[in-house]
């Protein structure tokens, strides 16, 4: 049961998941996890990850899937990040995830964005790792305007970026500058 406790601990910030690595960390064998797993103490989701079978669903567990999937460091972003704030009606048919680091795999439903993430660039948020507001804002309009400056106009309506961030980070998101400068041109 010792072991149980130390997965739970584990698990709980992750909407109940974990991979075999984390339980190595503790010390719980493959083995255990196998016990564990037809006792119905765990839930094996696929290689390498489990669930507590009795954690409470939560929302955007498949994001938090994703992000076990590819390892730490890594966020939810992009449009999944406007999903995780709630600022778009973008509805993603993949889950889109930055990693700062080289990363070749592969998984249907997962698209893997490789690139620099400064520790002020990401934050927690209901539970799941994710790229802050502004860095968000500033990947979706890369790629698509229309989309980034509604997200915007829905973040700073509810607070979840202020105008007074963007004037401090106007150097480093000069794509969310231009999107404000036209927002308040209309």
């Amino acid at each position: 049961m010792v072991a149980l406790h130390r997965l739970y601990d584990i698990a709980e910030p992750q909407s109940g998941y974990f991979t075999t690595a984390q339980a190595d960390s503790v010390g719980v064998s493959r083995r255990l996890l196998t016990h564990y797993t037809k006792t119905g103490a765990l839930q094996r989701m696929r290689y390498g990850l489990y669930r507590i079978a009795r954690f409470p669903s939560m929302p955007h567990e498949d994001i938090q899937q994703a992000i076990l999937w590819v390892g730490e460091p890594a966020a939810a972003s992009h449009l999944t990040a406007l999903v995780v704030y709630g600022v778009s009606d973008a509805m993603p048919a993949r889950v889109h995830i930055t990693v700062d680091r080289p990363f070749t795999g592969s998984q249907h439903g997962v698209v893997v964005h490789t690139s620099s993430l400064r520790p002020d660039e990401t934050i927690r948020r209901e539970g799941i790792t994710v790229t802050s507001p502004l860095r968000t804002i500033a990947d979706v309009a890369a790629s698509d305007q229309q989309l980034a400056s509604q997200a915007l106009g829905e973040a700073l309506e509810r607070g979840i970026i202020r105008r007074s961030q963007i004037d401090l980070e106007a150097d480093r998101y000069p794509d969310v500058m231009r999107l404000v400068e036209s927002l308040e041109a209309t």
